[in-house]
């Protein structure tokens, strides 16, 4: 059971922040669905529905998401870039992924097509968020090649 300790309780809520913060923080760090929050939980003896996690993440849960990510280890600076073929509605989509070192995923993008342009989009886009590379690692599609070097 999650301990009560005397932590103010947020206004309007019934449960402590502690609760609060931790459920909020399982569904955004770990990408869970609001009835697996509720489940964990009441593993751990709190008993909450899933409606009341909702209320939590909508209220409290772009802060949280924002202290995840600013705690989040940088990257390292050897990229692996892949894409894969997605049919979406019976078109055929591709989803271009970047991920470090370490298995983090860094930048997930959707694009209808797989040319030097979406390559050179994609590659602005994470340069742009994480900072040029030391290393990219591709499977040799020659639109990376382009894109690599605009950069």
């Amino acid at each position: 059971m999650i301990s009560q300790v005397s932590q103010p309780r947020l206004k309007g809520f019934r449960f402590p922040r502690s609760v609060i913060s931790y459920a909020v923080w399982a569904y955004h760090r770990f990408a869970l669905s609001l009835r697996d929050v509720e489940d964990l939980l009441a593993e751990r003896g709190v008993i909450v529905s899933y409606e009341s996690i909702r209320v939590w993440c909508q209220r409290v849960g772009t802060q949280i998401a924002a202290s995840i990510r600013r705690d989040r280890p940088a990257p390292t600076d050897k990229w692996y870039l892949d894409e894969v073929v997605i049919t979406i509605r019976g078109q055929k989509h591709w989803l271009w992924r970047a991920v470090d070192v370490n298995g983090d995923v860094l930048e997930i993008l959707v694009q209808s097509r797989r040319n030097a342009h979406a390559a050179k989009r994609y590659l602005r886009k994470l340069v742009r968020r994480w900072g040029v590379p030391r290393v990219i690692v591709t499977d040799k599609l020659r639109s990376y090649g382009v894109a690599v070097r605009g950069l």
